[in-house]
């Protein structure tokens, strides 16, 4: 039990006090590793929170929206069935057609051989573009999950209010879309 007030104790520095001349190799080591963790850290911290815009880019480059790493269109969503079935239904790697740099999956046979007859009138029209988007002259990529049937054509949207501004007024966005899709599919790789 310690009953003096008085220890007998080296005095060592504060860890805020010490620097490189007085730190050990080992230490200095160290705190280089965890610079560079940091400077990683904050490097996929950054493209992390910007990574929406870097996706967006990539996915509005092609005049057909594919994904980037898998190369399908609409998701591999069948576009026959959502004339067929009124829904989206997910296409099988069996039944499959690459067409205008994308590849098409179907759920069925026939619903390959109906794509492959009339492509234009089962894909997407304006590439799968958000045609809200395309009228107001920029190119958002639809998704296979917000999509309508107007007039035989298939519209795929990117945001749930666009669809809904689409399908109160499909004949306003539609004249204004299909007079700027003449540039902008210009803009898009083929």
């Amino acid at each position: 039990m310690l009953t003096s007030g008085h220890y007998d104790a080296a005095i060592v520095p504060s860890t805020r006090m010490l620097s490189a001349p007085t730190m050990t190799a080992q230490r200095q080591e160290g705190n280089g590793l965890r610079r560079g963790i940091a400077v990683i850290a904050l490097l996929t911290c950054g493209f992390a929170v910007s990574g929406v815009e870097f996706t967006a880019r990539a996915a509005t480059t092609e005049r057909v929206v594919v994904d980037r790493y898998t190369g399908l269109a609409i998701g591999g969503f069948d576009p026959v069935a959502f004339f067929t079935d009124a829904r989206p239904v997910a296409g099988e790697s069996d039944y499959e057609v690459s067409l205008n740099g994308a590849i098409w999956r179907f759920s069925n046979p026939d619903n390959r051989t109906f794509f492959i007859a009339n492509p234009d009138v089962y894909s997407p029209r304006f590439g799968g573009y958000d045609p809200v988007d395309v009228a107001r002259g920029v190119t958002f990529a639809g998704t296979s999950r917000l999509w309508l049937v107007v007039g035989q054509r298939l519209y795929l949207f990117g945001h749930e209010d666009t669809r809904a501004a689409f399908a109160a007024n499909p004949a306003h966005y539609l004249n204004e879309a299909t007079r700027r899709w003449a540039v902008l599919k210009e803009t898009l790789a083929q």
